[in-house]
């Protein structure tokens, strides 16, 4: 055989040298390893490569999420600028298998090759095995084996002694030393009984722990998954043990020795080229958690059967559509009141196609689609939402979530020049209560008064956003909020109203300290209703079935799960909170006071401070109500008593105040309206100046 003639000589070598075969096979194993040490460097280099480029590779995945083509490309493209091959690991594996292959035939011969007997001779002494022993197969690989085992054990010696010339030959098979450290290097272990047994056993041990080593330093490796790492250590282990069975021992003692040398060598080659001094695991470590953020968001699974097929038929048909001027993104069905009076505004004075983009498969858009042409809604579900923001072709897009470029969306790699507009939900600070930077992506962000105004202009200056334009535009669903309030009647209360009203951030008011504020009011001419922040009841309905369940005898004690009308809101009296946006919302629309509980702070940007305005979250709680400690929540039945007496005099110093922090009181929608329509006209213009 061919591999044989060429690795037969080497074993023959290794054997002359110790006379001995276990050892034999030791050496031309350490001799394999020097021999290959070139390709070893070699391969340990393109190893570094590898994990070197893996953060570049990251952010092609992570700017192209979901567009495997695009990612395919660009990877190829990092390839070949880096002149890596992807195939170097396979080289070991594919030498191991050769070597292996070689050795069987060599182990398997030791007559040929290591005693280097002539073909006619080995042929005879075969067939006086076969002849002699009927369990023989003839076309077994193993019968010069079976030879060497006979003639070692004085087994029809007259017969084998008349294929030879003379005595030197027997001599020679029987100076044959096959066994080692009690093995018997012929043995196979399906068709040997006693220790040829524990021979499987060895090789597995020898491969499961090359791979815990690779694992752990090998550079490639240990960058792998654990389902990488595991299922190639199952194979790894499942195939030592597979051959320790089915070939000769002195195969598996190869391999074995073959497995700890691996080990060896490895760690020598991360001395003599380090890993860390080439790889930065810092930025590996940042994009690879980058990207498993991304891998986390929702998809469509757990939809229902219509809405995996809604969301896949829309992906498509908004991608048909060409020529889209303005794409609106909404989070979820709620989140449509916030551009409500600029949608409504826009279909009013102009033919623009407005394309809705919504999360929640059962958004009412889709109900104003029905009745309005000029709406197209599509509901596209979180991780196709990645792609198709990537993809995105159209003049303007407006959104009310940050975190544009920061998180999971990105800006559009096929058209540069889309304007993001980002539409504010909520009145308070940006610098507080979004991430850092969390703005910075969009080129206009609307400002719903001079408080967000003046952070803006400051966080511009700080990451040096020149060209991000500010829209002073107020806020359409306070303007719709104080519209709806003001259009009713709201007698009296008999029975004064105090409504809680907690934010969904940790340490809220439900989680901390409810049952000490319900203690001060429980019992009193207080009508209490605890209006818990939707997300919460949504993640956590048991908690809120418990206490309906533990309030349910105290009849002026109500805790409502059911959000679907504002009357709540519009008809308390005073509102008690801690960080929740709805104080705004309650206090700048009722102009009715507010309750502080002081819980901690809500900080989502812990480097609000490196700008020096104050949030209005913090300095607006003494201005439309009064703070309260949580050592002093056995006086809020007091407290609540004194700002009801004082009433007016907060009505008039929150009413000046709501002019003073919300810029175009019920005029919002027109600002906004008229702005989208422009930035979608100049767009259309820019794009005619450019293909004339």
């Amino acid at each position: 055989m061919f591999l044989g003639n060429i690795l037969g000589p080497v074993m023959r070598f290794c054997y002359d040298i110790i006379s001995n075969y276990g050892i034999a096979i030791i050496l031309f194993t350490l001799f394999s390893k020097i021999v290959l040490l070139p390709v070893s460097i070699w391969v340990q280099k393109n190893s570094i490569k590898m994990v070197k480029m893996q953060p570049d590779i990251n952010k092609i995945k992570i700017n192209h999420f979901g567009d495997k083509d695009t990612i395919a490309d660009e990877t190829s493209k990092l390839y070949k600028k880096e002149k890596y091959s992807a195939f170097a690991s396979l080289i070991p594996m594919v030498i191991q298998i050769v070597l292996l292959i070689g050795l069987v035939e060599v182990i398997n011969h030791p007559m040929t090759y290591i005693l280097k007997m002539p073909k006619d001779v080995t042929s005879q002494m075969t067939s006086v095995a076969l002849e002699n022993n009927e369990k023989l197969d003839p076309d077994s690989s193993g019968l010069e084996i079976a030879v060497v085992e006979d003639i070692q054990a004085g087994r029809y010696t007259e017969q084998y002694s008349q294929c030879v010339n003379d005595g030197a030959d027997m001599e020679r098979i029987k100076s044959l030393k096959m066994n080692f450290c009690g093995f018997d290097l012929g043995w196979i272990a399906v068709s040997t009984k006693g220790l040829a047994w524990l021979v499987p056993v060895i090789a597995g041990l020898s491969a499961f722990l090359l791979c815990v080593a690779q694992n752990s330093i090998n550079v490639l490796q240990a960058e792998q998954s654990k389902l990488n790492k595991y299922g190639m250590m199952a194979f790894s282990v499942g195939l030592s043990l597979y051959l320790g069975m089915f070939v000769p021992a002195g195969v598996a003692l190869y391999w074995t020795a073959s497995n700890l040398f691996a080990i060896l060598q490895q760690w020598l080659l991360n001395i003599a080229i380090n890993p860390k001094k080439y790889v930065d695991y810092e930025e590996l470590e940042k994009t690879r958690k980058a990207l498993k953020e991304l891998n986390n968001v929702q998809s469509v699974k757990g939809l229902p059967k219509e809405a995996k097929k809604k969301a896949k038929e829309d992906y498509k048909r908004f991608f048909k559509i060409v020529n889209k001027h303005l794409v609106f993104y909404s989070e979820s069905n709620g989140f449509y009141k916030y551009f409500k009076g600029i949608i409504e505004y826009i279909l009013k004075h102009t033919n623009i196609t407005i394309h809705y983009i919504t999360s929640d498969y059962k958004d009412n858009i889709f109900e104003m689609e029905k009745q309005n042409p000029h709406i197209k809604a599509y509901f596209i579900d979180e991780k196709r939402l990645i792609t198709l923001m990537m993809k995105m072709e159209a003049d303007v897009v407006v959104m009310t979530m940050p975190d544009l470029e920061t998180y999971h969306i990105k800006r559009s790699y096929i058209r540069k020049d889309i304007e993001y507009v980002f539409i504010p939900h909520g009145m308070d600070s940006n610098n507080m209560t979004y991430r850092t930077k969390a703005l910075n992506a969009f080129d206009t962000v609307f400002t719903a008064g001079p408080h967000q105004t003046e952070e803006m202009e400051k966080i511009a200056k700080l990451y040096g956003l020149e060209n991000q334009k500010l829209v002073k535009y107020g806020y359409c669903l306070l303007d719709d909020m104080i519209a709806e309030y003001e259009s009713t009647e709201h007698p009296e209360n008999e029975v004064k109203t105090v409504l809680i009203g907690p934010s969904w951030q940790k340490d809220n008011i439900i989680d901390l300290c409810l049952d000490e504020v319900l203690a001060s009011m429980r019992g009193k001419d207080y009508r209490v209703i605890v209006r818990p922040h939707p997300q919460h009841v949504r993640h956590m309905p048991e908690k809120f079935e418990h206490l309906k369940e533990q309030y349910k005898d105290d009849k002026n004690i109500i805790i409502q799960t059911d959000f679907s009308s504002n009357d709540t809101v519009f008809n308390a009296d005073i509102l008690i909170t801690d960080w929740s946006s709805i104080c705004q919302d309650f206090a700048f629309t009722t102009k009715k006071p507010v309750i502080f509980i002081d819980t901690p702070m809500k900080i989502m940007n812990p480097d609000y401070k490196l700008i020096d305005t104050e949030p209005i979250n913090i300095w607006i709680r003494n201005e439309i109500g009064t703070v309260v400690k949580l050592d002093e929540l056995d006086k809020l039945d007091g407290i609540v008593r004194e700002m009801l007496a004082n009433r007016e005099q907060y009505h008039d110093k929150i009413a000046a105040l709501t002019e003073k922090c919300v810029y175009n009181l019920g005029n919002s929608s027109e600002v906004g309206g008229k702005y989208i329509i422009e930035a979608v006209q100049n767009q259309i213009k820019k794009r005619k100046e450019n293909k004339e």
